[in-house]
């Protein structure tokens, strides 16, 4: 893409001096400017590029719902003023009001970077109506620019159903001379704004490019096989119970009387999703998308095959985008705070904890959600002692590769599946990387009390719960005397992902058969693990929980939140499904992290109790953009 200086100031262009707080700020302003816009090919791509912008915004990890609401990870320095100010991860904590919207991607907060949705939209219904006006656009991108168009005004409007469920479908914007009331439009129902979503991505995914060509200029733009991976995502939410026949919603219209919610249930849907699934798998493969299994090339010296396999999962998400066969979407932002990932490790790395503070923390109930060797639930195993979980234990040499030899730290850390040590950073983990390139030599975690290399420094350096998201740290990045990034971009979409929807909507519309076990099988292959029957039989206290729609469904969702843990998924996943309560009313928990003794510092602590209730699942409308508007009507329960 082009450089990112030219496309804010393009961006300024198109909006025009407009506060990004006016409602549906949908009339064009200046057709002579558009024009010249327009002039040619190469400033239409140029406004091609931002309607793109918006959506690596909505990528940014702090203020996205599906990150911080999920409390995979949770931040406790409210005083630290970005993460404060910007963020919403106090949003679990019940701070959300309809007069003052955490991540108000409806209305846009500028002052908080928070983009307005609706101007991206209008951006993109700008772009459609002048198309045609760069007399030396070949006939081939033509097509090209307004499927890529489409899919992002597609893109938007699903961002938005899936934050406020009915919302307002700008199809088309309104002509100059609109009205003030001819402005103020109503919201479309859920299973309108759904159907309108679907019809873009229909329209645009037949003449999308099948892979990018241009690699240097081009990775981040749509191609055929992303289309169709997100709108299989787009049908599967579409028939989550969120949407699909929610009793919830029973009795929401609009002040037109016109139902916004149907509490119908439709169970073809999942069918339908199923379908988009197999099909957007085919199409990937057929590109040569595969399960990532490889040990990262660089720096990369003496180590076991233990560490290698925890490596090929490390990699599945931090390799660049062009080595990885796995990756179907990312965007171009990336993840820029792996200083608040990866723990100290010296003495001189305690030098920069204000700037690399080591603090998204881990609640114990995420690490919960990892399985035993055996790749079952720790409570399922019966031959794991859950129980005793909290006991202590020192690592043998058995364990040398997932913890220090020698170290004393509790069962719980012992015999767990490699996801858990590729993923998680805990009190005596090995943690390889960081300069170090054999095993021999890699450094291992020291939390336990302020004067442990990696506890508690500071109220801005402190990791919460002595747990750290290892999955989010590149191996090659170093915090030593500076902090050296080797940065990546989180995907939003991987291959893995994909087969457990095609699982899950697949169990869902027909049960348990040999296909879904297939699909989930091929993700816990790579994690080392036997399939899911095979796994359950020989090491589950109830044998016949895969053989059931219900049980299957239940390991389906755990193996989804394992999976693509601290990926920005779990939060729109447990929403859709209508899990999110129920996690969220348990608290968030962590270890004594003051205390240096062992038998101390291993008591679980409460950080704090999440708040959340029914009228959670979907974002209030501001009070200000009703009272501007006075055909909206704002979501229940607010």
């Amino acid at each position: 893409m082009r450089s990112y200086i030219k496309i804010i100031a393009l961006t300024m262009v198109c909006l025009l001096g407009q506060s990004c707080k006016k409602y549906l700020d949908i009339v064009p302003d200046n057709v002579a400017t558009l024009d010249y816009t327009f002039r040619n090919r190469n400033e239409t791509e140029d406004y091609l590029f931002t309607c793109y912008s918006t959506m690596q915004h909505l990528n940014e990890v702090v203020k996205s719902p599906g990150f911080v609401y999920s409390t995979e990870i949770v931040y406790t320095n409210p005083t630290d003023f970005h993460f404060f100010e910007e963020s919403g991860f106090n949003l679990p904590k019940g701070l959300q009001t309809a007069s003052g919207p955490s991540l108000n991607y409806w209305d846009g907060d500028g002052g908080h970077g928070i983009p307005a949705i609706y101007q991206a939209i209008r951006r993109c219904n700008i772009m459609l109506e002048n198309i045609d006006k760069p007399i030396d656009l070949s006939e081939s991108e033509k097509k090209r620019w307004i499927a890529e168009t489409k899919f992002l005004k597609a893109f938007y409007h699903y961002y938005l159903i899936r934050m406020y469920g009915p919302i307002v479908l700008i199809k088309d914007n309104n002509p100059i001379d609109a009205s003030a009331d001819a402005i103020k439009r109503k919201r479309s129902s859920v299973d309108e704004g759904f159907s309108y979503v679907l019809s873009l991505m229909d329209e645009a995914i037949p003449d999308l490019p099948a892979a990018i060509e241009n690699q240097t200029l081009e990775y981040g733009r749509i191609t055929k096989f992303i289309a169709m991976a997100f709108k299989a995502e787009i049908m599967a939410t579409q028939a989550s119970p969120l949407f699909n026949g929610n009793p919830d919603y029973a009795g929401f219209k609009d002040k037109d009387g016109k139902n916004l919610f149907s509490t119908t249930y439709d169970e073809t849907l999942w069918k339908k999703a199923a379908n988009a699934c197999k099909e957007a798998i085919m199409e990937c493969e057929a590109q040569g998308l595969q399960l990532y299994n490889k040990v990262p090339a660089a720096s990369v010296g003496n180590v076991s095959d233990k560490m290698k396999e925890v490596l090929k999962l490390q990699g599945l998400i931090t390799d660049r985008w062009e080595q990885n066969p796995e990756l179907i979407w990312a965007l171009n932002y990336g993840f820029p705070y792996q200083n608040f990932t990866v723990p100290r490790f010296t003495s001189a790395a305690t030098g920069l904890a204000s700037s690399a503070p080591s603090n998204f923390s881990v609640p114990i109930g995420t690490t919960d959600l990892y399985y035993t060797d055996n790749g079952v639930p720790i409570n399922e195993d019966k031959t794991w002692d859950y129980s005793n979980r909290y006991n202590l234990q020192v690592a043998g040499d058995a364990d040398a590769s997932y913890i220090k030899s020698g170290y004393t730290t509790v069962k719980l850390h012992f015999r767990r599946e490699r996801r858990f040590y590729a993923n998680i950073g805990f009190d005596g983990g090995v943690w390889f990387g960081n300069g170090k390139i054999n095993e021999s030599d890699a450094y291992y975690i020291q939390a336990r009390g302020p004067e442990a290399l990696a506890g508690p420094k500071s109220l801005y350096a402190t990791n919460a719960t002595a747990y750290w998201p290892k999955k989010l740290a590149n191996y090659l990045t170093v915090y030593d005397n500076v902090f050296t990034t080797a940065d990546y971009k989180l995907p939003l979409i991987r291959l893995a992902g994909l087969y457990l929807l095609y699982a899950e909507t697949l169990n869902e519309a027909e049960g348990p058969s040999a296909e879904v076990y297939t699909y989930i099988d091929k993700v816990r292959a790579r994690a080392g693990l036997k399939g899911v029957q095979e796994a359950w039989s020989l090491y589950a206290k109830n044998a016949a929980k895969p053989n059931s729609k219900d049980g299957l469904r239940q390991i389906i969702h755990q193996e989804r939140r394992i999976e693509l843990c601290f990926e920005g998924q779990s939060g729109w996943d447990l929403r859709r499904w209508k899990e999110l309560q129920d996690v969220l009313s348990k608290p968030v928990q962590g270890w004594n992290i003051y205390e240096s003794n062992p038998v101390n510092f291993y008591r679980p602590q409460t950080v704090y109790q999440p708040v959340f209730s029914i009228r959670d699942y979907l974002w209030p409308i501001s009070t200000n953009s009703i009272i501007i508007n006075d055909n909206l009507t704002q979501n229940p329960y607010w």
